[in-house]
């Protein structure tokens, strides 16, 4: 992409900016995990103030670390924790309601959002597997705990395409923006 996507624009905010300001609308700190280009996001973003913030110090190693040193700064008192990547930036702050609203009604201890039976993010897990995913080794991946809870699983449609809407080049980059062009007035 040329610039870490944490720091792409988007409707005036960049990507980070606006997930910290989506999940703080509904009562979350988050939990931002750096690692490539830290002390770039962190002075790039303007909701600093509003996280905690976890270093991953061997990004390398992949998305599972990442999450790792996310999960490790979560709060003992902490019930569940919803994850996901920096590149699904659009979704839209009904969707976290929603996935909230059935944890605390039915506590599946996974909740993934669906949209036209498209897995996305963000993720909700039961404090309980943080535990598992902590003891995965580094060759493991995040999907082998939450492989293991698949008939437990609570899957909630969603009428918001971002959960499952990865933006991973300059193409789809592009395309979002597209999307969120002003109407030109007559």
């Amino acid at each position: 992409m040329g610039t870490p996507k944490a720091l792409l624009p988007l409707d005036g905010e960049t990507f980070l900016d606006r997930l910290i300001r989506l999940f703080s609308e509904v009562a979350i700190t988050p939990i931002v995990v750096l690692g490539h280009h830290a002390e770039e996001i962190r002075c790039g973003i303007e909701r600093s103030a509003s996280v905690r913030f976890a270093v991953n110090p061997d990004p390398e190693r992949g998305m599972l670390s990442s999450l790792q040193c996310g999960l490790e700064a979560v709060p003992a008192e902490a019930e569940a924790v919803m994850f996901m990547p920096v590149d699904h930036p659009n979704i839209e702050s009904s969707t976290l309601e929603k996935l909230i609203s059935h944890f605390n009604a039915e506590h599946a201890p996974v909740t993934i959002p669906t949209f036209q039976d498209k897995h996305g993010h963000p993720v909700l897990i039961a404090r309980a597997l943080i535990v598992e995913l902590l003891g995965l080794p580094t060759t493991a991946q995040a999907s082998d705990v939450i492989h293991r809870y698949r008939s437990n699983t609570a899957y909630i449609s969603v009428d918001d395409p971002a959960v499952a809407t990865d933006i991973d080049d300059r193409t789809a980059y592009a395309e979002l923006l597209g999307h969120h062009l002003p109407t030109p007035r007559p």
